[in-house]
């Protein structure tokens, strides 16, 4: 459905100086500034996938999006949307995608809602039979019906975004992208968006690329993300891949009778995997021992096993790394390798 090759984008601007004599010097400069805000990446995304496209803020994620819906072109490389080349055909690539930015909305914020559903439909052109069913759809799985008559104005953040997600879908796109579509929303909201993408994506095999911060969304929706960072491709793969492959710390707390048994167990020496393989904290107000390790270099049954020969154990709780965590220290290292 999408097809990305080696793409770039450059922005050119003038060189700025410093000081009153700097701007001066600047109206007579020739010296230009290159800012590579993507640079030579390539991917694919099949029909009926759901992708999360995420980065820190400047990876270059917007940028990206701005050359697939084709309101930018690409310095180098080529894009292709469903067969269309965005930026040479935009009028026809428009009819084929929807758009969700969670900070804006594309609905006439004095018109009522269903107004300006009605000219969306003029102007994708969408037959009456088949906006009929579509509204009875939108209003199944968002709920507009309860504020479909009020003026877009008078939303509130919540109501706007399910707005927003079915004027993006009227027109039934083969492609959704989705910015940021649950930011600054309550959890019972969340929930009720999320639920709607998967059902729009399950009826109507519609790709969708989701940007967003929230690592919620991605657990939720994705089965496959896409990290960028300063402009480069660092890793393309599932969420259970990179869990195995960079979640690599397991956490095991155990709640346990004799605690000053433990003062002459040293895991790491019994392990031979030093402190960054394996690491204790005891916690005295729960009589709590906690151990976390690499889960590569060992297993869950030696470090009961270790611990169960010394002193008595009354309750186990094992914790794998949370996403977040490993989305966080893959953006601080810069690339998914270097880890």
């Amino acid at each position: 459905m999408i097809e990305v090759k080696n793409i770039s984008k450059d922005f050119v601007s003038p060189k700025k100086y410093p000081g009153l004599k700097g701007a001066v010097k600047g109206l007579f400069s020739n010296e230009k500034v290159v800012k590579t805000a993507v640079d030579d990446i390539s991917f694919s995304i099949r029909k009926g996938e759901i992708v999360g496209y995420i980065g820190s803020n400047g990876a270059g994620k917007s940028t990206t999006i701005k050359m697939m819906t084709g309101i930018l072109t690409p310095t180098k490389g080529t894009c292709r949307v469903a067969g269309i080349n965005p930026n040479q055909n935009r009028k026809e690539n428009a009819k084929n995608i929807g758009v969700v930015f969670g900070q804006r909305t594309q609905l006439w914020w004095d018109l009522p809602l269903g107004e300006s559903f009605t000219i969306l439909k003029e102007i994708y052109d969408v037959p009456a039979e088949d906006f009929s069913a579509r509204m009875d759809f939108l209003n199944d799985v968002l709920e507009l019906q309860d504020f479909i008559d009020r003026p877009v104005r008078t939303l509130s953040l919540g109501q706007r975004m399910r707005a927003d997600l079915g004027a993006a879908l009227l027109h039934n796109p083969k492609v959704l992208y989705l910015d940021e579509p649950t930011i600054g929303l309550d959890l019972v909201v969340k929930d009720n968006i999320r639920r709607a993408i998967k059902q729009i994506n399950e009826k109507y095999q519609t790709t969708v690329i989701l940007t967003t911060h929230d690592i919620g969304d991605i657990e939720e929706l994705c089965s496959r993300i896409i990290i960028i960072d300063e402009g480069k491709l660092i890793y393309d793969g599932s969420l259970a891949n990179l869990k195995d492959t960079y979640g690599n710390k397991r956490k095991i707390s155990m709640e346990i009778r004799q605690p000053w048994k433990l003062k002459e167990l040293h895991l790491e020496e019994t392990f031979g995997v030093g402190e960054d393989g394996c690491s204790t904290e005891f916690i005295e107000e729960t009589n709590s021992f906690c151990v976390t390790f690499d889960k590569h270099r060992i297993q869950v049954p030696q470090v009961l096993s270790a611990v169960m020969e010394v002193t008595e154990v009354k309750d186990v709780q094992i914790q794998e790394t949370e996403l977040a965590q490993i989305v966080k220290e893959i953006y601080n290292h810069g690339t998914a390798e270097g880890r």
